[in-house]
């Protein structure tokens, strides 16, 4: 009966990893259908390269490199703020924070992921916008910075939790061998810790990206939906994700406008599975050291 059981859960276990991979499959080759219409009428360097998204004058415009570089912004500046409060949190749960207290900060941690996009993007437009118009003085907070902000507290979940994962995972005899050579409590966990968490720290980092990268509601809301190229992460911006959120339902189906919006999810589709495929690179060789 034992062994019935173990291969009926092992085909179900094995039955879904296969649907997984197919509906992966299925989505970029839906992608890529819709996207290589388009490209083939108005070129992938042309689209890649653009400095202007004007898909409804004419003749239309569909410049994507504003909509990459507001991304950019808004990925780098989230990354920026993210990061080191992100590892620094998962340092301090994992070795500093008594034990009695370590599981419930990180359960509020991880409740932090739960947080619905949209409500995040509506609390920085009553709260953060208006904060950042008002500190630096510009013409509207609805920024680049605004959006990292937002975009920063939804990836620290991320971060923290997979990094905190990583660094409990370290062997202890490495902190016992460090302290037995005189090293002090920081000396171990910054030479010692730190280092051999690395890799499982970076696959974190590299998740968390994935995770803002691909976020639409929030930088939708507040990070002013301005399709030019931005000089400074203190401009409006727009991104891809909310591009296609935003012009889809206004598309007419079948046509060029209707086919750029899934050239795009198809660049970020791309993007989003090399950040990742690097971050799983990571966390599989975390597992061998």
């Amino acid at each position: 009966m034992r062994k019935t059981l173990d291969f009926i859960v092992e085909k179900i276990i094995f039955i879904c990893g296969i649907v997984s991979i197919i509906f992966v499959i299925l989505i970029f080759s839906f992608l890529f259908k819709e996207g290589l219409s388009f490209f083939k009428d108005f070129g992938v360097l042309k689209f890649i390269g653009g400095h202007f998204w004007y898909p409804s004058s004419d003749p239309a415009s569909f410049g994507v490199l504003p909509l990459i570089v507001g991304s950019v912004f808004v990925t780098i500046g989230a990354c920026a703020i993210a990061v080191p409060i992100g590892v620094m949190t998962a340092l301090f749960i994992s070795e500093i924070v008594p034990k009695g207290i370590r599981d419930i900060l990180k359960s509020l941690v991880e409740l932090m992921a739960a947080i619905p996009s949209v409500v995040i993007g509506f609390i920085g437009m009553i709260t953060l916008v208006p904060l950042v118009k008002s500190i630096f003085n510009l013409p509207t907070g609805l920024t680049a910075f605004s959006g990292s902000i937002m975009l920063a507290f939804m990836a620290i979940p991320t971060i923290v939790t997979i990094s905190e994962d990583a660094i409990r995972s370290v062997p202890w005899q490495y902190k016992q061998g460090a302290l037995a050579l005189g090293a002090t409590k920081w000396q171990t966990l910054r030479r010692i810790i730190l280092k051999a968490a690395m890799p499982g720290i970076i696959a974190a980092v590299m998740l968390g990206i994935g995770r803002v990268i691909g976020e639409t509601m929030a930088v939708m809301m507040i990070t002013g939906n301005a399709a030019h190229i931005p000089h400074s992460i203190f401009e409006p911006v727009r991104t891809m994700t909310a591009t296609i959120a935003a012009e889809m339902g206004e598309t007419v189906r079948g046509g060029m406008h209707y086919k750029s919006l899934f050239a795009i999810g198809l660049v970020l589709f791309l993007i989003t599975f090399l950040i990742n495929f690097i971050a799983d690179l990571f966390l599989g060789k975390n597992k061998n050291t």
